[in-house]
């Protein structure tokens, strides 16, 4: 749970792991079939969910943050021939791959988001802007969240469909 009476920082750095943990429960302790579960109405699985969180954790936090490139696997994706990579080649990823990719990103994520809080705070400028102006890293938690709201709201419906995991919080522990 993010703190009752935190400052900004404590609220929104423990609104987004909440979420994190969340998503991670949904998708955690499954096979390649159970990454790879579609429902009719939808494409998305829960490995190119992890995929694409990974992504997302990436490029809050490293690119549009610093203006770092891309870090791989981001760096060599073909975007152009398929702008889903992250969702689409979830496919030909072991379920430890997948698992990986998402701990280790958002292990970076949560280590740089405390170094700038801590070296700047959250309205410090970062490299993203739009119009000549810059976001600040408020901004950039914030999106972060509203991307982890959306997908854990499908990770929901997907993790019900495999094995019929529901619940809102993931167990103690």
């Amino acid at each position: 749970e993010p703190p009752i009476a935190g400052t900004e920082a404590e609220a929104l750095v423990g609104a987004l792991d909440r979420l994190r943990t969340t998503f991670r429960w949904k998708a955690d302790d499954l096979d390649a079939a159970g990454l790879q579960t579609r429902i009719p109405s939808s494409a998305l699985t829960l490995g190119g969910l992890l995929k694409h969180l990974a992504r997302a954790e990436d490029e809050m936090f490293t690119v549009k943050l610093s203006g770092a490139p891309r870090s791989a696997p981001w760096d060599g994706a073909p975007w152009d021939a398929d702008p889903d990579w992250d969702f689409t080649s979830a496919a030909g990823d072991s379920p430890d791959e997948l698992y990986a990719l998402w701990d280790s990103k958002v292990a970076r994520s949560r280590a740089t988001l405390a170094a700038a809080i801590a070296e700047g705070g959250l309205d410090q400028p970062v490299r993203i802007g739009v119009g000549g102006q810059h976001a600040n890293l408020r901004r950039l938690v914030c999106d972060l969240i509203e991307e982890y709201g959306r997908h854990t709201g499908h990770a929901d419906l997907l993790r019900e469909a495999v094995d019929g995991r529901v619940g809102e919080d993931p167990p103690a522990g």
